[in-house]
C-alpha cells in the first residue's frame, strides 16, 4: 500500500474551459464521508440539536456541538441526554434526522467543489460509494439530490454495529465494492487503489484503520497531522486526475 504523508496537498486549479486530465487507471474507487465532506449539514444538526436541548431546558454549547462532528449518532444522543433531553437515544436520533432531512430537502447545502469533483470521478469510470453515520433516511435524501449511480450505494450509521471512528463501516463498504468488482473490470478492487475522503478526526481514523487510502478535507474541526492520511486544503478545484495522484504519494 502506498504510504500517505501529513503533509498538506497542494492542488492546482485547473482551467474550467479545459477538458479534464485522463486518468491512467490506478484509481479504482472513492468511498465519500457525507456531512463536512458532500454536503455541509453540520449547521442544521448543531441548530437542531441546541433547540433540542434547549426545549428540555438545557444548555448547548458550540464547543459540545463541534465534539459530536463525525461521531456516531448514537454517542450524540448520549451526549444530548447527559445534557438534560428527557427522550430515549432512538427517539432523539429519528427526531435528529427528520428534522436535518427536512433542511437538507429544502436547501441542499452542497460543500464547495465535491459534486464537481464527484461527476468527474463517475465520468471517468471511477466507482464512488457513500460512507456516513448518518442513518439511511437522511443520506438516500442526499444520494436522490445527485444524478442517479454517480453514488453507486450507501453505508449509512444503522448498517453498522460499531460507529467511526471504528474502521467497520469503510471495511463494510470495501467489502461490497470487491462483491463484483473483478468481473466489472477484470481485475480485484485493491485497498491501495482507493481513497477515502474525511473531514474529521473520527471519519480520518475509520478509513485509515480500514486500509484505504484517506485524504482528510478539515472543515468544522481541525484534524491534526499524522503519517496515516494526507491533508487538502478543500475540495474546490481539486481534479479527478489530482486525487489519482495521492495514490503514489
Amino acid at each position: 500500500m502506498p504510504s500517505t504523508s501529513s503533509a498538506t496537498v497542494q492542488h492546482q486549479t485547473s482551467d474550467a474551459s479545459a477538458a479534464p486530465e485522463a486518468l491512467s487507471g490506478e484509481l479504482q474507487a472513492v468511498f465519500w464521508d457525507m456531512d463536512g465532506t458532500l454536503v455541509d449539514t453540520e449547521p442544521y444538526w448543531i441548530w437542531e440539536q441546541r433547540a433540542l436541548v434547549e426545549a428540555h431546558g438545557g444548555t448547548w454549547s458550540q464547543e459540545q456541538a463541534h465534539g459530536l462532528v463525525g461521531q456516531a449518532l448514537s454517542y450524540s444522543a448520549l451526549m444530548l441526554r447527559e445534557a438534560g433531553v428527557d427522550m430515549t437515544v432512538r427517539e432523539i436520533i429519528d427526531h435528529l434526522i427528520t428534522r436535518v432531512a427536512e433542511r437538507a430537502v429544502a436547501e441542499m447545502p452542497w460543500r464547495p467543489g465535491a459534486r464537481e469533483l464527484l461527476a468527474e470521478l463517475s465520468a471517468a469510470g471511477v466507482r464512488c460509494a457513500l460512507v456516513t453515520m448518518s442513518e439511511k433516511p437522511l443520506a438516500e435524501a442526499i444520494v436522490a439530490a445527485l444524478p442517479a449511480g454517480q453514488l453507486e450505494f450507501i453505508v449509512s450509521g444503522d448498517m453498522v454495529s460499531r460507529g467511526k471512528p471504528d474502521p467497520e463501516a469503510y471495511q463494510q463498504a470495501f467489502t461490497r465494492m470487491s462483491g463484483d468488482h473483478g468481473q466489472r473490470s477484470g481485475e480485484p478492487l485493491q485497498m491501495s487503489r482507493c481513497i477515502a475522503i474525511e473531514d474529521s478526526v473520527p471519519g480520518v481514523t475509520a478509513a485509515s484503520d480500514s486500509g484505504l487510502v484517506t485524504i482528510a478535507v478539515p472543515h468544522y474541526t481541525p484534524i491534526p497531522a499524522d503519517a496515516r492520511w494526507q491533508t487538502l486544503d478543500g475540495l474546490a478545484g481539486v481534479s479527478a486526475a489530482d486525487l489519482e495522484r495521492l495514490l503514489a504519494r
